[in-house]
């Protein structure tokens, strides 16, 4: 069953976003050359507290880290460890947060100095997608309208996304109905309705769409080793249109 929010659950859930927005930008400004994924995990788990929330990944399903950190063929659920960031790497930061009972989840990917023109192309094709998905995240639309957008314009640019992972409802739980694939025909699935809660998210690799999970049980990696990429923000479908709730504000970079 898929759970309608309310408008003040929404205002909770974006209250979650923004800590979730301004950890990205955070953690996106440490990812440089010699920082270990551990020290950011340490960092996030730093942020949260001060912030009084509480991370959403930690624990979860028995997950250890507070967010997924994965590395250049890493497509998601990195965990954190020793690994240290290096110049010219693919890094994708995936965190959530969990405010008053409610989730928020969003993914940015950040490349580490100067990277390959087909590393910077894919990152860029993936926020794209995301932008194209969001897009289609308004009344009266079905939930495979999404899918098919990201789909068409991650392969126009020659990439791939993967199938064995999709993007979920989100509200009281980090995952909910319904599944957001990131492939598939339009014009299908449940209609969206003002109330909804998606994490949109699409995973782009460079190569082939096919990954494999590795010996920690969670990391997802590419089978043919082609970079990966990830973009993900939680949008709330309006009356109005596609609210995203995981951005910063310029009240929060302020401080205010």
């Amino acid at each position: 069953m898929i759970e309608l929010k309310s408008r003040q659950e929404i205002e909770t859930m974006a209250q979650a976003g923004a800590v979730v927005a301004a950890l990205l930008e955070y953690l996106a400004d440490l990812t440089r050359p010699g920082i270990t994924t551990k020290a950011l995990d340490e960092e996030a788990r730093a942020f949260l507290r001060a912030k009084k929330a509480k991370p959403a990944f930690l624990g979860y399903r028995g997950f250890p880290a507070c967010i997924c950190v994965s590395v250049n063929e890493e497509v998601v659920h990195g965990i954190p460890g020793e690994r240290e960031i290096r110049h010219g790497d693919l890094v994708s930061l995936d965190a959530g947060a969990v405010v008053d009972g409610f989730y928020a989840d969003a993914a940015r990917t950040v490349a580490v100095g100067v990277v390959s023109p087909e590393a910077q192309r894919l990152l860029e094709t993936a926020e794209r997608a995301l932008a194209e998905g969001i897009q289609q995240a308004v009344v009266g639309r079905r939930v495979n309208d999404i899918a098919h957008a990201v789909q068409r314009l991650v392969e126009a640019e020659g990439f791939s996304v993967v199938r064995e992972f999709v993007g979920h409802g989100i509200g009281r739980a980090m995952h909910e109905e319904p599944p957001v694939p990131n492939f598939g025909p339009p014009n299908i699935g449940p209609r969206l309705k003002a109330g909804m809660v998606l994490a949109i998210e699409p995973m782009v690799t460079a190569g082939r769409p096919d990954v494999e999970i590795l010996a920690d049980g969670w990391t997802a990696v590419t089978k043919d080793h082609s970079l990966a990429a990830h973009a993900e923000d939680t949008v709330a479908v309006t009356d109005h249109g596609a609210r995203i709730l995981t951005r910063v504000l310029d009240a929060q970079r302020r401080g205010d």
